[in-house]
């Protein structure tokens, strides 16, 4: 099994996008890119941890190649807002690739060039694409919350 980490705003939305996808066996929620050990729903919220929210998800390569994860990505969300998703505003809902290999870098890096390129969006990608750093579950009442 391989491990992705994606941010494109509300958490909730995106968990259940990837859930959908056939290949992916695990999703969690939780909060990363930041400098608070262990931070609370709340401490993320107000913006001072610079966590992202984040979905974490663990996948069958052979059943699902990264590639595939990206495009899920990109067309879930608008990765031309700065810090922002709809209603949702903050460097909580930042759009972001958090790559666990040099492949997915690569891949991550690639697939961002091809999109500024493309006649998609008329202002530039904004996502960052960065190291996957410390991984921390959101509170289980997040988990599956659209589910629920």
């Amino acid at each position: 099994m391989d491990r992705a980490i994606f941010a494109a705003g509300c958490f909730w939305g995106v968990e259940s996008k990837f859930k959908e996808v056939a290949g992916v066996t695990e999703t969690t929620v939780g909060y990363t890119g930041g400098s608070t050990v262990e931070p609370s729903y709340e401490e993320v919220c107000n913006g001072d941890t610079g966590h992202a929210e984040a979905v974490e998800v663990i996948y069958d390569e052979e059943e699902v190649p990264y590639q595939e994860l990206l495009d899920l990505f990109w067309e879930c969300h608008n990765p031309t807002t700065l810090n922002r998703e709809g209603p949702d505003v903050g460097r909580q809902y930042r759009s972001a690739i958090f790559y666990t290999s040099e492949e997915q870098k690569k891949l991550a890096q690639q697939s961002k060039e091809d999109l500024n390129n493309s006649v998609t969006y008329d202002d530039p990608i904004v996502t960052e694409i960065e190291e996957a750093g410390p991984f921390y579950e959101a509170e289980e009442y997040h988990q599956d919350y659209l589910d629920k």
